[in-house]
């Protein structure tokens, strides 16, 4: 599966809900009081709620707001793994 498979998955409008997400995540990160392992719900939440008023409320929609938020998450981390140096 290649990489334009994956973001044919996505409906094009939705494109901006992915960058949307990501900064989202990025801000809840950097929020002291935000526990880390809430950020992937909240930012899955959003995703949702921003499918759903875009596309109309359809079982699609939602299925569609989870791999934007999925996708964001995913974007994040493969950028993390990759360009930020970790100590081990």
């Amino acid at each position: 599966m290649s990489w334009e498979d994956i973001t044919n998955l996505i409906d094009p409008r939705l494109m901006i809900v992915v960058a949307a997400c990501w900064v989202i995540g990025y801000m809840l990160k950097q929020t002291p009081i935000v526990p880390d392992w809430t950020i992937v719900y909240a930012v899955t939440a959003v995703a949702i709620l921003c499918a759903c008023l875009i596309l109309g409320f359809h079982v699609e929609s939602v299925l569609q707001g989870i791999l934007c938020g999925a996708f964001s998450v995913y974007g994040s981390q493969l950028v993390k793994q990759t360009f930020i140096k970790r100590d081990k």
